[in-house]
């Protein structure tokens, strides 16, 4: 980044964010002026992420999600580099399973939900500990539209969501008035791990949108962004759908 603003004394730790959805939140809250911490399983991506962003503003640290020990090390990292974390967006997610759920392996569903729900609740739980119960701050889930309504196909994916919506108002009620929580739920948007939903045939499927385009990462930053910051301040527990419209098109015609 050429041009960076000036530190807003902020610091954000942001999940799964060395592509797609995370890396645009990070990059929305980095040209904001706040340093962040952004995590990811591949260290190689990260580091590339990491320097796209600003070394000099952002550091990463390389694990799973779903692993205890990792996210303590994220969080103890994230307050030695800039001494506190203000925010959490918990977006890392997985959605290894494509079909039935009559047919679905259930060691696969404990994988789903490892990683898309108990993460982010180990993630909460680190930062409250660590700087948040004392200092305040704000937590934003990354849920889906898939949390919301049946998804044919992605229902291990979209019921691991449905939680996690749940665990933002369980969070919110908790955390009050020292943390605001809150999930934004976005359809489709146009990254890597949503590329089956999309790729060879974007046209048609962005038809299903009033807005006719599906979203991009940027369009996820944007509210983040929002969450994260002062013009929210008495916004909590709350679900934020960005879906260019989709749900629309659930009126009666």
């Amino acid at each position: 980044m050429s041009t960076l603003p000036e530190l807003s004394g902020k610091v954000a730790l942001v999940t799964g964010a060395s592509r797609g959805i995370g890396y645009g939140i990070a990059e929305a809250l980095v040209a904001r002026g706040d340093r962040v911490c952004i995590t990811g399983r591949n260290e190689d991506a990260l580091k590339e992420a990491v320097e796209a962003l600003g070394a000099d503003r952002v550091i990463g640290v390389a694990g799973k999600a779903h692993d205890e020990a990792h996210q303590a090390v994220a969080v103890e990292r994230t307050m030695e580099a800039f001494g506190r974390v203000d925010h959490l967006v918990n977006n890392a997610g997985t959605n290894p399973v494509f079909g039935p759920i009559a047919e679905l392996d259930l060691n696969v569903a404990r994988k789903v939900f490892e990683t898309n729900v108990v993460s982010a609740l180990g993630f909460a739980q680190q930062t409250w500990k660590a700087w948040q119960s004392e200092n305040g701050g704000a937590i934003v889930n990354i849920a889906s539209v898939a949390g919301l309504a049946p998804s044919p196909f992605i229902g291990a994916y979209g019921i691991s969501k449905a939680a996690m919506i749940n665990l933002t108002v369980q969070l919110a009620h908790e955390f009050a008035p020292k943390v605001r929580v809150n999930a934004i739920a976005p359809a489709v948007v146009k990254t890597k791990f949503a590329a089956a939903l999309y790729e060879g045939r974007e046209a048609e499927a962005a038809a299903g949108y009033p807005l006719n385009r599906l979203g991009v990462p940027t369009d996820i930053g944007g509210a983040a962004a929002f969450l994260t910051s002062d013009q929210s301040d008495w916004v909590t527990g709350q679900t934020l759908v960005v879906d260019g419209g989709l749900f629309l098109k659930a009126g009666v015609a």
